[in-house]
């Protein structure tokens, strides 16, 4: 089993404010981990796939993606499928945080592998609850092995 403490974070959120109150909550939860933030869908997927698009460039590497839906260059759902159906990030966590509770929506991203599904709620310390778990789950999270 990897280390937990080796696993970069993927943050993939348009939303400034919301970047910085995710990344304060999962510090504040304990998680000390490096997190590479992103605000749009193209330089993370550059980041996560190699600019060929093959995902190579991360193989091996233990990453947990925390993926926004709603970005201004692509929706979450076309990152979400592109991780899952690539041969070196397809066991890559991904836990979804976006505003939208719409139930199919919810199934979908659990359908093409989400792990976790999280509603950002309006409310500010709901919000910051729901990272605090969060951050009680990376703890706990088992990342797959580097082959």
């Amino acid at each position: 089993m990897t280390d937990a403490s080796s696993v970069t974070i993927v943050m993939i959120e348009d939303d400034e404010g919301h970047a910085r109150l995710i990344e304060k909550n999962i510090r504040r939860a304990g998680v000390s981990n490096e997190i590479k933030a992103f605000a749009d869908g193209t330089t993370a997927l550059d980041f996560l796939l190699g600019p060929d698009r093959s995902g190579t460039v991360r193989k091996g590497e233990a990453i947990l993606i925390l993926l926004d839906l709603n970005l201004p260059d692509m929706t979450g759902i076309d990152i979400l499928k592109a991780v899952k159906l690539n041969p070196h990030l397809k066991a890559t966590p991904i836990v979804v945080l976006t505003t939208t509770d719409d139930q199919r929506e919810i199934e979908r991203c659990y359908e093409l592998g989400a792990s976790v599904y999280i509603v950002k709620p309006v409310n500010y310390d709901n919000f910051a609850h729901a990272i605090r778990q969060l951050g009680l789950f990376f703890s706990v999270i088992k990342i797959p092995e580097a082959h």
